[in-house]
């Protein structure tokens, strides 16, 4: 086998779900010496390049594997291009904020960043780039009403508020945000002294919301709502991380079929995998 056509079976198996007796069989090579030649390509992954880039729309988001393996990634939605990634053990905040710093060092200019809200990355992008329009993840807004609201709630109120939310994420126009905006008004307007209901502890004076999840989806809504339409001004600008969650499905598929993987092997696997989508992204584009 040369050195090309193991690179080759090699990249068939990152990304083309080959498995190593699948590739015995094409290749008529023993699984040990397959084994033998993949991980040396382990033992050295590769390194994204950054590259400079004006009004980038980034995606930003996490996803986890087994033994709290964080993969969070910094992608450019117009062209598919992964600028930045990390693994970490999670999304924390001193590591989100030098991710940030590194980004704007390196010259990419950024637009917009469309996140899922966690508190960690809103607290870095405030203080490393205030002026970026940040777009909330629509579609992570409205799960997490719907979480909250359950499938069928009990309450009119809660009944409503889930029509309401059902319809956000059909939002293309202006004119479809002022009434979706009136709609919301007038529930509030319409439920508000059910929703602030309190239960009072006589001994204590301690009290509690009796509506409580009913509560925090609108909660929710209304924290949301000062970065949840940027995406009507400026098409360019997602709506949602739907389009990275897709990719973190695919990964995960990917390297399923390889189960059986070292901690060490499944970081170098995930490294490749990202090379490997982006080298066939830039020889796809037009």
């Amino acid at each position: 086998m040369t050195k090309s056509n193991q690179f080759i079976w090699f990249e068939k198996w990152v990304i083309g779900k080959q498995t190593l007796e699948q590739l015995v069989f094409l290749t008529g090579y023993s699984k040990s010496t397959i084994q033998r030649l993949f991980k040396g390509y382990l033992k050295e992954p590769p390194k994204l390049s950054v590259y400079p880039s004006e009004r980038v729309n980034l995606i930003i988001d996490g996803t986890y594997f087994t033994n709290d393996l964080c993969l969070i990634l910094y992608r450019d939605n117009t062209v598919k291009f992964t600028q930045l990634y990390r693994f970490s053990s999670g999304e924390r905040y001193e590591e989100l904020k030098e991710d940030l710093e590194n980004l704007l060092a390196l010259g990419v200019q950024i637009e917009s960043i469309t996140c899922d809200g966690h508190r960690a990355l809103l607290r870095a992008v405030k203080k490393v780039c205030p002026d970026v329009t940040l777009q909330r993840c629509v579609i992570h807004v409205q799960r997490m009403c719907r979480i909250w609201l359950s499938s069928k709630p009990k309450s009119i109120a809660g009944q409503e508020l889930r029509r309401i939310i059902s319809t956000l994420h059909l939002i293309r126009t202006q004119q479809q945000l002022s009434f979706w905006l009136l709609d919301l008004a007038n529930w509030d307007a319409g439920h508000h002294e059910f929703v602030h209901e309190k239960t009072v502890n006589p001994t204590t004076g301690k009290y509690w919301y009796k509506h409580k999840l009913l509560k925090c989806s609108f909660s929710v809504i209304m924290s949301a709502l000062p970065n949840l339409f940027h995406y009507l001004d400026n098409p360019k600008i997602p709506k949602s991380t739907n389009g990275l969650e897709s990719f973190f499905g695919h990964l995960k598929n990917n390297l399923n079929v390889h189960r059986g993987l070292s901690y060490a092997n499944r970081k170098s696997f995930l490294r490749w995998y990202l090379y490997f989508n982006q080298l066939n992204n830039r020889f796809s584009k037009p």
